[in-house]
Formats: C-alpha cells, structure tokens, sequence
C-alpha cells in the first residue's frame, strides 16, 4: 500500500472513531458536513490566502448562521493530510491525533466557534 493510501486509511479510521465517540446530536450535524482528504492546500485555495501549511479548512455556512444568502454552499471540511503527516514528524500515532484534533477545530467552525472559542478548547 502506498503512502498516500495509508495516510488517508488512517484518517478515515480516526473520523470513524471520532464521530462514533460524539454524542448523538452532534453526531447528526457532524454527519451533515463532508470530509474531503486532499494531500495540500490547492494553489487556488493559497491565492486566495490559505496558509500552504494549513493542516485543514472549513468551508460554508456555519450551522448558526444558516443557509448563506447567495444560496446553498457545499458544508465541508478539508483536511491536508501531507501538512498533518509532516505536523506529527512522520508518527502514525500523532497523525491520528492531529487528524482528530483538526477536524474537531473545523467542526468547532461549523458549529460557530471562533479561534479563541477553540483555543479555549485546547483546540488549536
């Protein structure tokens, strides 16, 4: 299996677990929000002033905010799986921790959170 298959096998078992381990209505809402692995940051999305080291993204609305007024977004959060490999220093163990501490941060933004609710929240 090759490195970029394990990456994402791992993450998506860390995402198992994690939503599993959520409490039933967060469970619902966090099922509503797809997950997109990509390797890096697009250049499209560092144009537009994404950090190229950035671990992961959220993208939408915000669930307290609503639909947005241009219409329906795509709800989803990015999570770049090479930043996070290089994060835990090539560690499967600290990979399936920064992926989980990740995608917590970014359903953190789906929920409304802002960076200091999450840093509150050890999740920086």
């Amino acid at each position: 299996m090759g490195h970029w298959h394990e990456l994402v096998r791992l993450a998506e078992q860390e995402v198992a677990t994690l939503k599993r381990d959520l409490p039933p209505p967060l469970r619902e809402r966090a099922e509503a929000v797809e997950i997109v692995f990509d390797r890096y940051p697009s250049e499209a999305l560092v144009d537009s002033g994404i950090e190229p080291d950035s671990l992961g993204l959220f993208e939408g609305d915000a669930l307290p905010d609503g639909p947005g007024v241009d219409g329906p977004w795509p709800t989803r959060v990015f999570l770049f799986l090479e930043n996070i490999w290089d994060e835990a220093e090539g560690q499967p163990r600290a990979f399936r921790s920064e992926v989980r501490i990740t995608l917590l941060h970014e359903w953190g933004h789906y929920l409304g959170l802002d960076e200091d609710a999450l840093a509150d929240r050890d999740l920086e």
